[in-house]
């Protein structure tokens, strides 16, 4: 089972992103904050459940969870501020919708940058290493999940209920076919991955 805490005596919000790698969609980053000594065995890092398992784990923290949040960004400011500023403003946001006020961020990953006055600590591979992160890595992915699927149905070509956006062989050749969406991430040099396909 992972750790359900860094510190004992702080108020602690697990973060974490969905969709960093995707060649279309936004990304979405979640915070949660868990009680004290809070014990799940099921709950892990996300990309090592199945889609029941995480959907169902969603339901178990929206319920049990001191307080969540999950923010959006657009594939338009992706292209503008970079998807590493992205990743740190989607855990900004949804840091900011927290109630109660958390007194350190567990942030999955090994960089973070922000203009909240809130310590942070910074944890590689931490989705599976504490519970509040990997309860942010469920609610980031599901939510994104569910958007992109929703997105399908005005794109079916691409595929989108099928690769979420990302470059599998299926989706890059609906780009070389169709082209690109408002959707697309144009920063992601989608040109170089057509190149993959032939």
């Amino acid at each position: 089972m992972l750790e359900s805490h860094y510190t004992s005596d702080r108020i602690e919000a697990g973060c974490d992103e969905a969709g960093r790698g995707s060649l279309a969609g936004p990304l979405f980053a979640a915070a949660v904050i868990l009680p004290k000594g809070y014990r799940h065995t099921m709950l892990n890092d996300s990309k090592q459940l199945s889609r029941r398992q995480r959907e169902s784990l969603r339901t178990e923290v929206e319920r049990d969870a001191l307080a969540f949040a999950v923010s959006r960004i657009e594939a338009q400011t992706i292209d503008e501020i970079n998807i590493l500023n992205a990743s740190f403003r989607g855990m900004e946001e949804a840091v900011l919708q927290l109630s109660p006020r958390p007194e350190l961020l567990l942030i999955d990953g090994n960089r973070f940058r922000s203009s909240l006055q809130i310590p942070y600590q910074c944890i590689v591979k931490g989705d599976g290493k504490f519970l509040s992160i990997a309860a942010a890595s469920v609610l980031a992915k599901t939510y994104r999940d569910d958007f992109m699927e929703a997105l399908h149905a005005s794109f079916p070509v691409y595929h989108w209920n099928k690769n979420k956006g990302y470059p599998t062989q299926e989706h890059r050749e609906a780009i070389a076919a169709h082209g690109i969406t408002p959707h697309h991430r144009r920063s992601f040099r989608l040109e170089a991955q057509l190149k993959m396909i032939f």
